[in-house]
């Protein structure tokens, strides 16, 4: 699992890069130890040309994996599997969708042409699962998740399904993206190619050459979650760590940090 929340993560760099990253290489070192014949990484489409905190902590966990995959034993598989939104998981849209409209309204979409790709949990169970189960070690994986859905559409989906009409009974409200969101996802990079896996509905993705390397990437970010002696000026300082981040990340937005939670 992992720290999710785009905003939220962008307002907590320390703890999204602790868990996010921190927190697969211990499973991944864990993994290695114990021989495991199959680890699969659940990422997401905000990995791709990572503007946010939560998609450069998610890409570089992806990078890791592939590291992984060239340190274990021949029979072991680390493989990646990225997709988008699951509709009704914690925390997603539409259980937010939901209960502002049983209050009455209004509805909350960020902004009118924000799109994003949706699929539901048994869809998304089912083909982790297969792609898991099946793949071969130092893949990555992505999900046929169909068109991009405009969020505004969605709203007015759920507002008729539940006996409403659209700004007559419920009214829509566009509150503008959130810090770290953009208007819509991609789920592969330019540089990345996809191709056929087999599988319906699961795509092989062939990466580019790895240029990080991810000893030297962990050893940059490890001062700043853990108070290390010979660098405890950098303990928790999240414009440094988010620099260097950035230094690994090159797409993650520049900007002022937003307040702590």
């Amino acid at each position: 699992a992992a720290y999710k929340h785009v905003p939220m993560m962008e307002a907590n760099t320390i703890a999204a890069v602790e868990n996010n990253v921190f927190g697969t290489k211990n499973l991944i070192d864990a993994s290695l130890k114990a021989q495991v014949k199959r680890f699969v990484l659940i990422s997401t489409d905000k990995a791709v040309e990572a503007r946010c905190v939560y998609g450069a902590t998610k890409q570089l966990s992806e990078l890791m994996v592939m590291d992984a995959q060239t340190r274990a034993q021949k029979d072991s598989h680390y493989i990646v599997v990225r997709f988008g939104n699951v509709l009704g998981s914690r925390g997603s849209i539409l259980p937010l969708f939901k209960e502002q409209i049983a209050a009455g309204g209004p509805v909350t979409v960020t902004d009118p042409e924000a799109k994003r790709f949706f699929m539901t949990i048994p869809e998304a169970c089912s083909l982790v699962l297969k792609a898991g189960g099946t793949g071969n070690g130092g893949d990555s994986y992505i999900l046929d998740m169909g068109e991009a859905v405009l969020i505004r559409e969605l709203a007015e989906q759920v507002i008729r399904f539940m006996g409403h009409i659209p700004n007559k009974d419920i009214q829509i409200e566009y509150i503008g993206l959130r810090p770290g969101e953009r208007l819509e996802e991609k789920l592969h990079a330019p540089d990345e190619q996809l191709e056929e896996s087999g599988s319906a509905r699961i795509l092989r993705l062939k990466r580019p050459a790895m240029t990080i390397n991810i000893k030297e990437a962990i050893e940059l970010l490890e001062p700043c979650c853990f108070p290390l002696d010979k660098q405890i000026a950098l303990y928790r300082n999240r414009k440094a760590l988010r620099e260097r981040l950035r230094s690994l990340i090159p797409s993650l937005e520049e900007k002022p940090l937003e307040p702590e939670y």
